[in-house]
């Protein structure tokens, strides 16, 4: 028992010492809020100073620090660009001609006269028929009608692959049949001379009623010059020997006409004739009109 007492005491001498040894090292005293906000104050205040530009004013203490984040940096990507389709408007088809051509009721020289397309004329192309020899175009004379011509002469311009094609009215037959209304052809047959020189032209009648007078105007188209004759009549010039009249052209009926002289020799050029015949004398009554072109 004695010996444990005698040990005791050095043993609380010494974890006293220890305890007091462990204290010291740990210890930590508090830091000091103020001083350490006022060192960073001026640290911050010190930075600012040395980026501000001259004269602009520094922050205070109590100025707040933000961050705001700016935009994100996008990356331009290639787009492709659609290129508008537009699809014209097919121009309509036109028809011309080079040399003077009849246009009639059916495609065909048996079909009745309707009109013609001259030279420098441009008309409406309307259909064709199933052969793709004549073309159905807006009548040159009438804008309300339309007739057929043959295309050995012509041009035809614009999207004509679009075109209906029409089946060809029947046949007339051979025999003589009169339009209720007045109406005629006219054909070119030759060119005569004597004193002067003069177109010879030849006129039927294809209508029901009687023509008494007739005017016929013919131009050089290569001088540009032109003649004209109005009679009572349906005269014929047949060279310096002879000449033949008739006073009235019936019905179903032709003649040869002769148009007023040119003082020159217009052998070679291109002529057009406009020939009216009216069912009166004197240029009166119902009066028809027709034209045509030919060379010399």
């Amino acid at each position: 028992m004695k010996s444990t007492r005698k040990l005791s005491l050095p043993f609380s001498v010494l974890m006293l010492g220890a305890l007091a040894c462990a204290t010291q090292a740990t210890f930590t005293p508090a830091p000091d809020v103020n001083a350490l906000n006022t060192t960073v104050a001026e640290t911050v205040a010190g930075a600012l100073t040395l980026s501000a530009v001259p004269g602009s004013p520094l922050p205070t203490e109590t100025s707040t620090l933000t961050f705001t984040p700016g935009p994100p940096t996008l990356t331009p990507t290639q787009t492709s660009t659609v290129t508008p389709f537009f699809t014209p408007t097919p121009p309509i088809p036109l028809i011309s001609v080079d040399v003077a051509t009849n246009c009639r009721s059916g495609p065909g020289k048996v079909y009745s006269y309707k009109g013609a397309l001259l030279v420098g004329e441009v008309a409406q192309v309307l259909a064709r028929d199933p052969s793709g020899e004549y073309w159905l175009i807006r009548n040159p004379e009438s804008e309300t009608d339309s007739c057929w011509i043959w295309g050995e002469y012509a041009t035809i311009t614009g999207n004509f692959s679009v075109l209906p094609v029409y089946t060809p009215p029947p046949t007339p037959t051979p025999t003589f049949t009169p339009t209720p209304s007045p109406d005629f052809e006219v054909t070119y047959t030759s060119l005569d001379t004597c004193v002067g020189w003069w177109v010879e032209l030849k006129v039927k009648n294809i209508g029901m009623m009687d023509f008494r007078s007739v005017e016929i105007t013919i131009k050089d188209m290569s001088t540009d010059i032109d003649v004209t004759n109005l009679t009572d009549g349906f005269i014929d010039v047949d060279g310096c020997l002879s000449s033949s009249a008739r006073d009235v052209l019936l019905p179903g009926k032709a003649t040869v006409v002769s148009a007023a002289a040119f003082l020159y020799d217009p052998s070679g050029h291109e002529m057009r004739a406009i020939v009216t015949l009216c069912t009166n004398t004197g240029h009166s009554g119902t009066c028809i009109k027709r034209k045509i072109e030919f060379g010399l």
